[in-house]
C-alpha cells in the first residue's frame, strides 16, 4: 500500500455503530488507514456498552467521542477516500460535501443502542462481529490498484453481506 487513506464512519447519533466502526478500522487496518466517526446529529457521549464491549475483545478506546459531521467539513479537517454510512437514517440524509470525491457505501447494521436490557451486550457483539466481517473484506482488496468502478462494486457487496440493513447504495 503507498499511503494511508482516510475512512469516515457515519450513523446519526455517532454513539454506536460509527464508533465501533472507528475503533475497528484503526485497529485492523495498522496504520495503513485512519479511521473516524461522526453524526448528523450527535448524541454528545459515546453508548457505554459500545466503549465495554471494545475494552473486552481488546480494542482501546482512547479518543473516541461522540461528534458531529460538521467538524469534517471544515477546511483543515482530513480529506476523505471512502465514506461509510452504517445506518439506514445517514444512508438516507443530504451529507455535506466532502472535498476529494470520497468514495460512498451504505453499511448497514441494526442499531445496538436500541436494544434494553439483558440482551444489550449480545446486539452490541453481533454489531461488532458484522463490522469486523466487513472491515476484513475491505482491508483485503487490492485498493491501490483496482479501478474505481471496480471498487464500487467491491463495497456495494461488503454492504449486502451478512446482517446488512436497508439498500447497500454507493456513490
Amino acid at each position: 500500500m503507498s499511503r494511508a487513506y482516510n475512512v469516515l464512519f457515519l450513523c446519526t447519533g455517532n454513539s454506536a455503530r460509527s464508533i465501533l466502526g472507528e475503533a475497528l478500522l484503526n485497529q485492523m487496518g495498522r496504520g495503513n488507514f485512519r479511521a473516524y466517526s461522526a453524526g448528523s446529529q450527535p448524541k454528545g457521549e459515546v453508548h457505554q456498552m459500545a466503549l465495554q464491549v471494545l475494552r473486552g475483545v481488546g480494542i482501546g478506546t482512547d479518543g473516541l467521542r461522540s461528534k458531529s459531521w460538521d467538524e469534517f467539513a471544515t477546511a483543515g479537517a482530513p480529506e476523505f477516500d471512502f465514506i461509510f454510512t452504517v445506518c439506514d437514517n445517514a444512508a438516507g440524509e443530504s451529507c455535506p460535501v466532502w472535498p476529494g470525491r470520497p468514495t460512498s457505501a451504505h453499511w448497514g447494521i441494526e442499531d445496538p443502542a436500541g436494544v434494553e436490557g439483558p440482551e444489550q451486550e449480545a446486539a452490541f457483539l453481533k454489531a461488532l462481529h458484522y463490522l469486523r466481517n466487513r472491515i476484513s473484506m475491505f482491508l483485503a482488496l487490492p485498493l491501490d490498484s483496482l479501478e474505481e468502478m471496480s471498487v464500487r462494486d467491491e463495497l456495494s457487496a461488503i454492504g449486502r453481506s451478512e446482517g446488512a440493513t436497508g439498500p447497500a447504495e454507493v456513490r
